[in-house]
């Protein structure tokens, strides 16, 4: 994608604390209307990239520019085109839904009948109109979460960062919410950064995936184009059942050759391997007197592409860490 097409630009985005980096060299840049997810685990530098995005905190080195603002030197324009909802929406719990968000609209310079209209027709975008005039109190953890979505577009704004914005819902809060973050973007044009573990919902909505490890982006596309990288890598993963189900079955699994690791989640098995073995595991249970009662070549299920691309993201961050250590010892050995 070429730059004039990204409106979020991070350029060897770093963040250190001492020796430790929370951020490293991240170069990462995200295109009008594109909801892209942010995966990783808790300290793998989510929260970090976000602060340095919102002109929170300084990047030890690098830039990231939001529609051509630099997001360090520039806070304060920044803000007024990027909308912010964190994990945990805090409202003033003894106003109304519609109080609150009068309150944030004149916070940022609306009033009059122009305020009260776009109150109306956010409440109606998130589906609210009918609790508007409850007391946020009352409300439920998925309410409050599309409430702060009319918050956040309260000031109209052309990129909205979301930090784990499904979590603690309910399967239908979760559906509600995931349709209303893809119809921003499509109906309205904006552009949704999303950061979250929870990548079933994440699979949902995000049309590319960027893995986060350690303070690295491991891996950054679309899902399908992730799933074809480690299968080209020579990463397959197989579930397999069969009749008879017997202890002579794993056996079998176990030693087709290129096999990594052979799991049993009670219902299937699962094979990691190096290679695509259909055809020999067809051949070799035929031989071994079993009927193959389900096969499936997994690949396109993010769930697996996150396992693998982390373990990836791990040993390299292990096997760096190693040569550090031993590049140290090294010179202390020297300097003696």
């Amino acid at each position: 994608m070429s730059d004039d097409k990204m409106i979020i630009q991070m350029k060897g985005l770093t963040k250190a604390y001492g020796e430790k980096k929370a951020v490293d060299n991240l170069t990462l840049g995200i295109k009008k209307g594109e909801i892209f997810g942010l995966l990783g685990p808790n300290g793998a530098g989510k929260t970090t990239t976000t602060l340095m995005l919102l002109g929170l905190t300084e990047p030890t080195a690098g830039t990231a520019f939001i529609d051509g603002k630099n997001c360090t030197r520039d806070p304060i324009s920044v803000k007024q085109i990027v909308g912010y909802l964190p994990d945990s929406v805090g409202f003033y719990m003894d106003m109304t839904g519609r109080e609150n968000l009068r309150f944030t609209g004149r916070l940022n310079g609306l009033d009059g009948k122009e305020l009260e209209e776009r109150i109306d027709i956010l409440l109606e975008k998130v589906g609210m109109t009918k609790a508007a005039d409850q007391k946020t109190g009352t409300y439920s953890r998925g309410m409050k979460q599309r409430l702060g979505v009319a918050d956040v577009l309260i000031k109209d704004p052309k990129v909205i960062i979301m930090d784990e914005p499904t979590l603690g819902l309910d399967p239908e809060g979760m559906r509600e919410l995931m349709s209303l973050i893809r119809r921003l973007a499509e109906e309205d044009g904006r552009t949704i950064l999303i950061s979250s573990h929870q990548l079933y919902q994440v699979q949902q909505v995000c049309d590319r995936v960027g893995i986060f490890v350690a303070g690295k982006l491991v891996a950054c596309g679309r899902i399908e184009e992730l799933a074809s990288e480690l299968q080209q890598e020579g990463h397959c993963v197989l579930e397999v059942s069969a009749i008879p189900d017997d202890s002579g079955f794993p056996q079998l699994l176990e030693k087709l050759g290129n096999v990594d690791q052979v799991e049993h989640n009670g219902e299937y098995y699962v094979v990691y391997s190096r290679m695509d073995l259909r055809r020999e595991l067809v051949r070799k249970a035929l031989q071994g007197g079993y009927t193959i009662a389900h096969l499936r070549q997994r690949g396109s299920d993010l769930d697996e592409i996150y396992r693998r691309y982390f373990e990836k993201g791990e040993k390299e961050h292990a096997q760096f860490d190693q040569r550090k250590s031993g590049r140290f010892l090294s010179f202390r050995k020297n300097q003696g």
